[in-house]
């Protein structure tokens, strides 16, 4: 059977028709041949009663009953098959009624699992063009990352430099700092001596008002003497 024909009842119900039909005319035929032997041996004992002794009669009544009895095992046998091969059918029948079920729910299934394969093809073509956005993306990234790599030596090496200038200053600046000390007490030192100088010459200013004032009392004394 093919797919078409398990999934359409008509053919499927003509299948069975057919069935049954051919198993009519097998019993038909089967009838018509043993009505016919059956006719053919009625006639055989007609026709031999008429010219047959009793011997003759024995014999042929014997023949018949052997026949009749072949006749009547071979009609049960064919009886027995024909109900066999109908229980057969009917076996078949509920078998493709089951395969039809299966074959609905297969069916279902298929389509079930198509509609999720195409709703896989979906995702996977999202996930590739994701991946492919991703992939940009990681490619901007590493060039962004080596741009700022590049900057970040240039930055280094100018870090190094500055770190070298300011180590320089530094040395420069603890010099001068030095320097300020020396100086710084230096003129603490020249503070010092001023501030003595001051003191000397205020001293020194003092000797020399009193000096003078002794110088023009002697003037005025050696005047004094001199008039005198």
């Amino acid at each position: 059977l093919s797919v078409a024909s398990v999934e359409d009842p008509v053919v499927m119900s003509k299948i069975r028709q057919n069935l049954r039909e051919k198993h009519a005319r097998h019993i038909a035929d089967l009838r018509a041949y043993y009505d016919s032997e059956i006719q053919s041996l009625k006639q055989q004992l007609e026709s031999s009663h008429r010219t047959a002794s009793s011997e003759d009669l024995e014999k042929i009544n014997q023949s018949l009953a052997d026949r009749c009895d072949q006749l009547d095992a071979a009609l049960n046998e064919a009886s027995a098959r024909i109900k066999a091969l109908e229980n057969k059918n009917n076996l078949l029948e509920k078998q493709v009624a089951d395969w039809r079920e299966r074959f609905y729910a297969i069916s279902n299934t298929s389509k079930v699992l198509q509609e999720r394969l195409e709703e896989m093809r979906t995702t996977h073509k999202e996930k590739d063009n994701t991946i492919s956005r991703l992939k940009s993306r990681l490619k901007e990234l590493e060039e962004a990352f080596e741009k700022a790599y590049k900057l970040s030596d240039n930055k280094n090496t100018r870090l190094q430099e500055e770190n070298k200038m300011f180590q320089n200053l530094l040395g420069e600046y603890e010099s001068l700092g030095k320097e300020h000390e020396r100086v710084k007490d230096t003129l603490n030192t020249t503070e010092n001596k001023l501030l003595d100088a001051n003191t000397e010459i205020s001293d020194l200013k003092r000797t020399i008002l009193k000096l003078e004032a002794q110088l023009k009392q002697v003037e005025h004394e050696n005047t004094l003497k001199l008039r005198h």
